[in-house]
Order: C-alpha cells, then sequence, then structure tokens
C-alpha cells in the first residue's frame, strides 16, 4: 500500500494518506470530510483559500470579490529560475491569480467581507496583487458598512518584487485604518504560518486576533531568531497558545468551531445599537440616598470580602445573555486578574470589563486575588476603544482591593496604565456603567469607573484605602481597621449620600454569596433600567453630564443645566 501526503493522495484518488503534522496514516476523504484536521492529533492541516471560502459563508450568498491587475514582474527578477516562471507555475498550479480570494457574504446571515489567503501560492508571500486584494477587500468593506475578516497563511513579503512589496504593508494597513474611522469591524484568522509583513500588518492590525490551535504567527522565524541571538527557544514559541500567553492573540478557535465562533461575534455588531426593551417597574434600585438603612461599614467590609461572593465570570454567566471572552494586552501578557469581552444583555451587545478574584485558594492565586497589572489595564483600554469605535455600551464590574503592586507592574508602568484609563473613560463617547460587586479599591477600581452610572452592591464598599491600611498610617494600629471603615464612610450607603454612587442594587437576604443566582437576576435588572437611561442620550449630552459629574467632586457645583 501506497502512503502519500493529503496533496497527492487527493491528486491520485489514493485512501491513505499520511497526516502531516504527526505522521499518523489516516483516511484521506475522512481527513478532507473533517476540514482537513487529523483524527489522531487533531492537528490544522492546510486548506486552500477556496475550502475556507466555502466553510466558513454560507453557501447560497457567496460573490467574488474581482481586483485590478497589478504589475506582475516590477523587477525583472530571476534567481536560479526567473520570477515570471515561478509565478506562472504557482497560477497553474493552483488556479488562482495570485495568493488570496476575495468574496462577500454571509456567515450566519450576518454580512461580512471575506479575504482569504492561500499558502500553495509561493508561501502565501505578500506582493502587489495580494496587497492590492486586501485593500479592496477593505474597500469593499468600507463601502457596503460590513465587517472585513482576513484569513492569513504567509511566510512574509514577496522578495522577487523587491521594495514594491514592501510598499503593500503600509497599503493595507492605510485601508484598514480607514474602517477604524468608519467604525467598521475587522476581524483575522491567524492559520498556520503567519509570518514576516504580512504578520507585522494586516494580520494583527484588526480589532480581534483569532487563531487556530498551533498556529505560529512572528515577524521573525524562529530560525532566524536562535541564529541571530544564538538562543535556545522556549517550547511552543510563537505558537496561537504561546501568543494567547504573552497577549497578543484574543483567542484559539478549533476550526470546526470558527464558522459559529464569527457567526456570534458577527451578529453582535449588527446589532449595535439595539435598545432594550421597557424595564419592569417592579425592580427598583434605592437611589435616595436619606431613604437608605444606615450600615455597619466593617461588617460592610466583611461582607464584601466573602469568598463566595459572585465574581465577573458568574454575573456573567447568569446576568448576561451570552459572553464572548477577548484577551490580552497586544504587547506582553494577559492578565487573568481582568476580564474582557463582548456580551450581550437582554439582546443588546454591550463591552463588558470586569476584575476576577475566584472562590479557592488556586482560583485567587491564579487570578492574582483579583489586582490587575497593567497588561489587565491596557487590555482594558484596547476593549475601551473598541467599545468607541464600534458604538457599544460598556459596563464594568468591580470587585479588586487594588492595582497589583508589585516590582513588575512598577518596572512595566502600573501608574501610567491606570492614568490612561482614567482618561480614557473620560472621553469615551458611549455608556459607560460601572458596579461595584465586591471591594473597590483606590486607583485600581476607579480605572474602571470613570463612569454616567454608578451602582453599588448592597455589601460592597469603595474606599482610597483598605481600612487596615488606614488604620496602620494614621492610627498607627492594624487593629483598629473598624474604626477607619466607619471614618472613611465606604459603605453603599454613604456612597450614595457622599455622590460617588448612583444607587443601590439590594443584595439577597444574608449577602450575594448566599443566593449568587437571585443576586445576578437583580444586577441584571438593575442594569437594564440604567442602560435604558443611558442609552437615550445624545453623546454631546452624555459626555457633559459626565464631565460635570467629576468635575464637580470636591467643591459646591452647580446643576448640569446651570453648568451647561
Amino acid at each position: 500500500m501506497t502512503i502519500l501526503d493529503t496533496e497527492t493522495a487527493t491528486a491520485a484518488g489514493t485512501s491513505w494518506m499520511l497526516c502531516p503534522l504527526c505522521g499518523a496514516i489516516v483516511y484521506a476523504k475522512r481527513y478532507d470530510r473533517g476540514g482537513r484536521i487529523c483524527p489522531e492529533c487533531d492537528g490544522h492541516g492546510m486548506l486552500t483559500a477556496d475550502q475556507r471560502i466555502h466553510s466558513l459563508l454560507d453557501a447560497e450568498s457567496i460573490e467574488t470579490i474581482e481586483f485590478a491587475e497589478t504589475v506582475s514582474d516590477p523587477l525583472e527578477f530571476t534567481d536560479s529560475r526567473s520570477y515570471a516562471d515561478r509565478h506562472a507555475q504557482a497560477r497553474a498550479a493552483t488556479g488562482l491569480i495570485d495568493g488570496i480570494r476575495c468574496a462577500r457574504g454571509t456567515i450566519g446571515g450576518a454580512a461580512v467581507v471575506l479575504a482569504v489567503m492561500d499558502f500553495r501560492f509561493l508561501g502565501g508571500s505578500l506582493g502587489a496583487a495580494v496587497g492590492e486584494a486586501v485593500t479592496v477587500a477593505a474597500e469593499t468593506a468600507l463601502e457596503h458598512g460590513e465587517p472585513l475578516v482576513i484569513v492569513t497563511a504567509s511566510g512574509g513579503a514577496r522578495m522577487q518584487e523587491g521594495i514594491l512589496a514592501l510598499m503593500q504593508m503600509a497599503k493595507t494597513s492605510q485601508a484598514l485604518r480607514a474602517l477604524d474611522a468608519a467604525g467598521v469591524l475587522t476581524i483575522s484568522v491567524i492559520a498556520d504560518p503567519t509570518y514576516g509583513g504580512v504578520a507585522a500588518s494586516f494580520a494583527t492590525s484588526t480589532d480581534i486576533i483569532i487563531a487556530e490551535p498551533r498556529a505560529r504567527l512572528g515577524f521573525a522565524g524562529p530560525r532566524v531568531i536562535s541564529q541571530t541571538i544564538g538562543e535556545t527557544l522556549p517550547e511552543g514559541f510563537q505558537t496561537a497558545e504561546f501568543l494567547l500567553e504573552h497577549g497578543i492573540v484574543d483567542m484559539i478557535c478549533h476550526r470546526s468551531a470558527l464558522r459559529d465562533r464569527l457567526s456570534r461575534i458577527l451578529a453582535m455588531a449588527a446589532d449595535r445599537g439595539r435598545r432594550i426593551p421597557a424595564a419592569d417597574p417592579r425592580h427598583r434600585i434605592r437611589t435616595d440616598g436619606a431613604s437608605l438603612p444606615e450600615r455597619d461599614s466593617w461588617e460592610s467590609v466583611r461582607a464584601a470580602r466573602e469568598l463566595g461572593r459572585p465574581t465577573t465570570l458568574d454575573y456573567l454567566a447568569v446576568a448576561f445573555d451570552e459572553f464572548i471572552e477577548l484577551h490580552g494586552d497586544r504587547m506582553s501578557a494577559d492578565c487573568p486578574a481582568m476580564i474582557t469581552g463582548l456580551a450581550r444583555l437582554d439582546g443588546v451587545p454591550v463591552v463588558v470589563i470586569g476584575t476576577q478574584k475566584g472562590h479557592t485558594a488556586a482560583e485567587l492565586t491564579r487570578r492574582n486575588f483579583g489586582m490587575p497589572t497593567p497588561s489587565g489595564y491596557r487590555k482594558s483600554a484596547r476593549l475601551l476603544r473598541l467599545a468607541a469605535k464600534l458604538g457599544l455600551p460598556v459596563i464594568t464590574l468591580v470587585d479588586t482591593a487594588g492595582a497589583y503592586p508589585g516590582v513588575t507592574a512598577e518596572e512595566q508602568g502600573q501608574a501610567v496604565a491606570i492614568a490612561e484609563s482614567l482618561k480614557l473613560l473620560a472621553g469615551l463617547p458611549v455608556p459607560v456603567i460601572t458596579v461595584i460587586t465586591g471591594e473597590g479599591g483606590s486607583g485600581g477600581a476607579l480605572a474602571l469607573a470613570v463612569a454616567d452610572q454608578v451602582l453599588v452592591l448592597e455589601n460592597a464598599v469603595y474606599s482610597v484605602i483598605s481600612p487596615e491600611g488606614c488604620a496602620s498610617i494614621l492610627w498607627k494600629d492594624a487593629a483598629a481597621a473598624p474604626a477607619a471603615a466607619k471614618a472613611l464612610r465606604v459603605d453603599s450607603t454613604s456612597l450614595v449620600r457622599l455622590g460617588v454612587a448612583d444607587a443601590v442594587v439590594p443584595e439577597p437576604p444574608g449577602g450575594a454569596h448566599r443566593d449568587p443566582v437571585a443576586a445576578a437576576a437583580t444586577l441584571r435588572q438593575a442594569l437594564r433600567h440604567v442602560l435604558i437611561d443611558c442609552g437615550s442620550l445624545a453623546v454631546t449630552e452624555l459626555l457633559a453630564r459626565r464631565h460635570h459629574r467629576f468635575r464637580a467632586y470636591g467643591t459646591i457645583r452647580p446643576t448640569i443645566e446651570e453648568f451647561q
């Protein structure tokens, strides 16, 4: 029995082949039917551009996008063979004009423009034709106001086209910049491999980066790096898993789930501007400070720190309809103490950002006890910019003792990251709603709380410093923490009376940790009420009110009407 690779097996009509990744003997037809995913190692083999388009787009929706003819051999380049001969051979072997195919269509009914690279064509290299095709796809997306999805697989810029190939990086980046300005969603899907000029331009400058499992992505290849610096590279270097850990990609998505994942994201983009139906008048949050009961501040601190108290992920699972988590600061890390992503609240797409603690010692340790690092605030800032671009309301859920105070955090600019978040939120042109769900610790909490409406759960607290820290500094005795908590007025009733919080969200008897599901249901209703109110304001009025809110703290200020 002759065993062939997938391409040869398909061409020869042979039944068996070797998996190109693990070398296992697999049934060729089963391999192709499964989207070229090995049943033994789950490795994702290479798809052609046409296979990719037909696997993603709704069958009856596909419209091919043509792009203008480009200069074919600008340098009249020859190495061991002429570039003209290599190009002609690639055309004959693949049936493609060049290493990319573009189409318009729908995914799960949601409109999209799709540009798919084909590695078979000269290693998917970026030349004038590929750059033109990506640019035309972006311009088509801009014309129709439809999201752009780019599937990449490339070895880098096409050397045979010289400096003109290099210019395609700028040309395509300019095209994507126009989509940013127009508020059009962009997504890249990283297939294996994606390197060089493609990695350093349109593959990584989209709003959302999705990588297939084990797909490799980088500017310089591992061989070049190891030869240049003479170091042994870490296991899994430049793979999707490595890049997720280091904050470069938003998610890893198995090929079998990719169409559904894209459909959900595109549907959220299509539904922006959707409004929540009228709120149920039976579910009211308490906004009158005078009518709120007096609370023991220290007891509130203790309740806010209960280990069983619902976390951001708990609220996302119950209070929201769906959630797609987005990872990474696009620089170096993905802070596990900060959760960010796209969600729906009563069908309305929103961006949710929240600090995450945990319920066990292991989870608390893994989540850094809910204390975000600079990469967490930079990840948050990236999602805030996405919300502004797409016009999506922002909901932040805050439960943190504060920003992480370690040496590495200071080395990475913790103060700068918090300052950037404060400034960004101050001018964000979409509604921002903050909920203090547990502890609101100092600047680390405020970095997520420059909001139009601030809700505080009944047993939550919000303070400039922890009671223990205040007691140690001013009382010279950490045991004076209860007295410090009372003096600082950290409890929910005091926060409303001070004008820092707008309303108290009731908790189940005994606290949110006693009945997390009921607590989440109450929070959902509270968020619906506030989102209805904020969503009705024009951007200019929204920003004016937010400005007045924070301008007034610490002074006796006129009303917003008098201020204007």
